[in-house]
């Protein structure tokens, strides 16, 4: 086929991200555009071969396949093809091959780059690096270790407190942390010296042991600044140590935070925090969607957002808890509340059930289980009051099965890992993203060590653990881009959740478990699977980005929903979306098809 300029000009002047170029930038290119033609069946370039340019479809179909000859996706006209590999060192991560007689506009590599380089428009729509930052610092964004003093004032536990205040009045602090060769052994405030010293009489020799609070709460440097603001509001506190495997390495306080303000998510922990109902939490909770929201609307991104909404269920999870004990007594033995699933992860959105479960300490006796039931029974009966609804499986503490002391729970797992069953499968899966809420933390710690190490081991259960992973599948078809739902309330539409976030999240879960890794969030799991080796540091950006860009629309498509009055749900209309949403939305389906395809080949990841 021959076509002249002007018909090269008319037809990408339609699409992105030319109808966005200047015009005098876009006349420059499209004279560098070549017209090439390839008949029905005829490879267009090999698999690693060196790319020739940016390949863009001007009339019929091309089939592009991934490193293991697996379809990807069937493009036709106005999709472009080809820039993951120019991006990279110019070699092609997939072959394509034209399905019908097909002709093609071809765009010169050295071009390309030139315009990824000069036009912001060109360079929008083909960078895939999606790392820019928030234009202002928020609590939402700002790490712990951003907002810290790193040189905390301490003393050893032989102080006596006149000393301790002493060293800080000098100091000008309001806490001292009590620290043994860099352990944190407590801390002390002027509450502290206030209430218990000057209040209580006590003489100025005391040691500071006997007015401190041992083993407080602390956080780690890469806790973001909303989980202190939370932990203050939740806990009534003023000061939180920071630590690092188990030193202590600086402190962050009320004052740290007065610049930094998170006060819509802040706002609703303290109030659940605060509340003496599962009716007064669900006040607070309804407005959850509302916040969704708000987050989205200012820029913030996925993970910080479900972060956030998920800081809100965590309240909820442990107030139930401590109105249970306040209704039912103290508790006969330790216990532990896990949750599983979304809550698991930190990944909530505006719809979320509940999956939960308790480790019981293997003291526990049948005498005792009456307590956890009823416990159970006020927790689970709460979350669903406050919107949590009851799990669809039955996968919540309230079931028998998932209340148990934790040598059952290490029989489940290595049952599992023995013999993995459909069903073990599954619940494998499930249990993987267990983490602790609220109660004795220690009932969990060996246990997800041990049964990371235990898994990763038996080649069977891996294998087995990866065809499950592979069962949701990117809505990838051979017409138009997109296979959307065929029947029912949702016909025509893509599921953004099932077929676009779980795909990524099942990825991120055998991640972990090859590389017994602890990690539960999945935008965590694959960083810490990047740093382990486990994933090409490339290929792993890719599947970074793909999750990123589907994980936002998720959010974006549910805030749009509840600003027009809509209760939030998971299903898009490719109709909604503009042509270079579709074509970035199609690219992000495509490297999560392809990472599937090397995982199941047990190539683990492309490079």
């Amino acid at each position: 086929m021959t076509l002249d300029p002007h018909s090269i000009s008319r037809f990408l002047s339609a699409i992105h991200p030319y109808d966005a170029m200047e015009p005098a930038a876009l006349r420059t290119l499209i004279d560098a555009f070549a017209v090439k033609t390839f008949a029905d069946g005829e490879e267009i370039y090999a698999l690693s071969a060196k790319l020739e340019g940016l390949y863009v479809v001007y009339q019929g179909d091309v089939e592009v396949r991934d490193e293991h000859d697996v379809p990807v996706s069937l493009l036709g006209p106005r999709n472009s093809f080809g820039e993951r590999g120019l991006l990279r060192d110019g070699a092609s991560l997939t072959s394509a091959r034209a399905m019908t007689n097909t002709t093609l506009l071809v765009l010169p590599a050295m071009r390309f780059h030139e315009a990824m380089k000069d036009d912001p428009a060109f360079r929008r729509f083909f960078d895939r690096s999606r790392t820019e930052k928030p234009k202002t610092a928020n609590l939402a964004t700002t790490r712990v270790e951003a907002l810290m003093a790193a040189t905390p004032l301490t003393c050893p536990p032989d102080t006596n407190v006149q000393t301790a205040a002493r060293l800080m009045r000098d100091a000008r602090v309001s806490s001292i942390c009590v620290a043994q060769n860099e352990s944190l052994q407590g801390i002390v405030t002027i509450r502290d010296l206030s209430g218990k010293v000057v209040g209580d009489g006590l003489r100025f020799d005391t040691p500071v042991t006997k007015v401190m609070t041992p083993d407080p709460v602390t956080l780690p440097p890469s806790a973001i600044g909303s989980d202190v603001l939370h932990m203050m509001m939740e806990r009534r506190i003023g000061h939180i140590p920071v630590c690092q495997s188990g030193k202590l390495v600086g402190i962050v306080t009320q004052t740290d935070l007065t610049r930094f303000q998170a006060v819509s998510s802040a706002e609703l922990v303290s109030e659940i925090a605060h509340s003496n109902s599962a009716v007064a939490m669900a006040s607070v909770t309804k407005r959850i969607p509302r916040l969704l929201a708000q987050l989205v609307a200012g820029g913030n991104r996925h993970e910080v957002i479900t972060r956030l909404i998920t800081d809100v269920a965590d309240t909820a999870t442990r107030r139930l808890l401590a109105l249970a004990e306040e209704k039912l007594g103290a508790p006969p033995v330790p216990y532990l509340w896990l949750a599983c699933g979304s809550q698991g992860r930190q990944e909530q959105t505006g719809v979320s059930d509940q999956d939960n479960c308790l480790f019981l300490d293997d003291s526990v006796t049948d005498a005792d289980m009456p307590y956890f039931e009823a416990l159970a029974r006020f927790v689970c009966d709460g979350l669903d009051t406050c919107g949590y609804v009851y799990c669809p499986g039955d996968m919540m503490a309230t079931n028998p099965r998932w209340r148990q002391p934790v040598r059952v729970w290490r029989e489940y797992f290595a049952g599992w890992i023995k013999t993995p069953s459909p069903e073990a499968q599954m619940l494998a899966s499930v249990m993987f993203d267990l983490r602790p809420i609220g109660g004795a933390t220690r009932l969990f710690e060996d246990l997800q060590a041990e049964t990371l190490r235990k898994a990763s081991a038996n080649s069977i259960f891996v294998a087995h653990m990866v065809s499950n992973s592979l069962k949701h599948t990117p809505p990838l078809g051979l017409l138009r881009g997109f296979a959307t739902i065929r029947s029912g309330e949702h016909k025509n539409m893509i599921d953004l959740k099932h077929n676009g976030v779980v795909p990524v999240v099942d990825l991120g879960r055998i991640y972990a478990l090859q590389g017994k890794l602890t990690a539960v969030n999945t935008a965590a799991r694959l960083e810490a699977a990047i740093a382990a080796g486990v994933l090409s540091a490339s290929g792993g950006q890719d599947l970074r980005d793909a999750y990123d860009l589907i994980a936002e629309k998720r959010l974006e498509h549910q805030a749009e929903q509840v600003r027009t009055g809509v209760m939030p749900d998971n299903f898009l209309s490719p109709t909604d979306l503009s042509d270079f949403e579709r074509s970035h939305l199609r690219d992000a389906f495509v490297v999560i098809k392809s990472l599937q395809s090397a995982v199941g080949h047990g190539r683990g990841m492309l490079s």
